[in-house]
C-alpha cells in the first residue's frame, strides 16, 4: 500500500512540474488575482485549432506508421460507446442529486460525455515523457467521442427548439471548426505519412509545447474565472463532478482490459472518458438548448473537471492502467 501511494505521488509530483501544468498554475493564480493578465480572443481560438491540427496530423502519421491495428477498433468502439453512453448515466444524477432543470442536466451531461482536446494533448506528452508508449490513432478515439455525447444530451433534453434545429446543430457539431481541423489533419497525416511529417516537423513538433503552454495559461486564468462561479453551485453538484470522472475513467479502464489494449492506450481511454468538454460540447448547447444555463455546465467542465484531470487525473489513470493491464 505505501509503496503505492509513494508511486502516486511520484507520477502527479513529475506531472506538476511540467511546463505547460506549471503555466496553468500560474494562469489560476492570475485569475484568482484578478491579474489583468489575458490573450487577445482571437490568439486563443488560432492556438486552439493549432493544437487540434498538431494532435491529428501526428496521430494521422502514427496511425499510417502502424497500419490498421485492432487496438484502433477495441479503442475506437470503446470510446464511442463510453462517449454516447454516459450522459445517460450523468443525467438522472445532475437532475436529482444536482437538482438541476431538465435542459441544464442534459446540457451538462453531454459536457461530461463528450471530451477535451487539451487535456488529450497534456496527457499525450505526459505519456511521451515517461516514455510510454500509445497508439497514434488514438488522436482517431479523440475525434470519435466528441459528439455522440452531444447528439445524446440533445435526445435527453426532448426540446423543441433541438428539434426545430436539429441541423444547425448537427453542423456545428461535424462542420465547426474544431472537429473538422481534428478530423481533417488526421486523414491528412494518415494520407501523406512521413513524407508529409517532414515538411511539418517544425510546425507540429518543436513548437507544439510553447503555444500548449500559452494556451493553458490563458485557461488557467479562464478556469480561475469558472471557479469562482461553481463555488457558488451547491456543494452536492461540485461534488458529483468530481466523483464522475472517476467513474468514466474506470470505465474506459474495464472496456481498454477488456479490448486487451496497451497501457498507455488504455490510460488515454481512461483519460477521455474522464474528460468533459468546454469547447465543442458548449457551443453545440448555446445553439440547441438557449435556455440552459451555460455558468453551470462550462463551470463544472472547465473548472471543476479540467483541473481535476490536469493535475491529478492524469497521473492516477496512468497508474491504475499500469496496474490492470498487467
Amino acid at each position: 500500500m505505501f509503496d503505492t501511494i509513494t508511486a502516486a505521488a511520484h507520477l502527479g509530483l513529475q506531472n506538476l512540474i511540467a511546463p505547460a501544468v506549471l503555466f496553468f498554475v500560474l494562469g489560476m493564480g492570475a485569475g484568482f488575482a484578478k491579474s489583468d493578465l489575458a490573450l487577445p480572443p482571437g490568439a486563443v481560438k488560432t492556438f486552439a485549432l493549432y493544437l487540434m491540427l498538431c494532435i491529428g496530423f501526428k496521430g494521422g502519421v502514427e496511425a499510417a506508421k502502424a497500419g490498421f491495428h485492432t487496438g484502433f477498433l477495441h479503442a475506437g468502439l470503446a470510446g464511442f460507446a463510453l462517449s454516447l453512453l454516459m450522459p445517460l448515466l450523468t443525467f438522472p444524477l445532475f437532475r436529482t442529486l444536482g437538482g438541476l432543470d431538465r435542459k441544464t442536466a442534459a446540457a451538462t451531461a453531454a459536457a461530461f460525455g463528450s471530451v477535451s482536446v487539451v487535456t488529450f494533448a497534456t496527457g499525450s506528452d505526459f505519456l511521451k515523457a515517461q516514455g510510454v508508449p500509445f497508439g497514434g490513432y488514438m488522436a482517431a478515439v479523440l475525434a470519435l467521442m466528441e459528439a455522440p455525447a452531444i447528439l445524446t444530451g440533445l435526445l435527453l433534453a426532448r426540446s423543441r427548439d433541438g428539434v426545430h434545429r436539429g441541423g444547425d446543430v448537427l453542423r456545428e457539431v461535424f462542420l465547426g471548426g474544431p472537429a473538422l481541423v481534428l478530423a481533417g489533419s488526421f486523414a491528412i497525416g494518415l494520407a501523406t505519412g512521413e513524407r508529409g511529417l517532414a515538411k511539418l516537423d517544425l510546425f507540429v513538433n518543436p513548437l507544439f509545447q510553447g503555444v500548449l503552454c500559452l494556451f493553458l495559461l490563458e485557461m488557467g486564468i479562464t478556469a480561475a474565472q469558472s471557479l469562482n462561479h461553481a463555488a457558488r453551485l451547491p456543494p452536492r453538484l461540485l461534488a458529483l463532478s468530481l466523483v464522475l470522472p472517476l467513474v468514466g475513467a474506470a470505465a474506459g479502464l474495464a472496456l481498454a482490459r477488456l479490448g486487451g489494449l496497451s497501457v498507455g492506450d488504455a490510460t488515454l481511454v481512461a483519460l477521455l472518458a474522464a474528460s468533459a468538454s468546454y469547447i465543442a460540447a458548449p457551443a453545440a448547447m448555446r445553439l440547441a438548448l438557449p435556455e440552459a444555463q451555460p455558468g453551470v455546465y462550462l463551470g463544472l467542465a472547465l473548472g471543476v473537471v479540467f483541473p481535476f484531470n490536469l493535475i491529478l487525473g492524469i497521473p492516477l489513470y496512468r497508474m491504475a492502467a499500469e496496474h490492470l493491464m498487467r
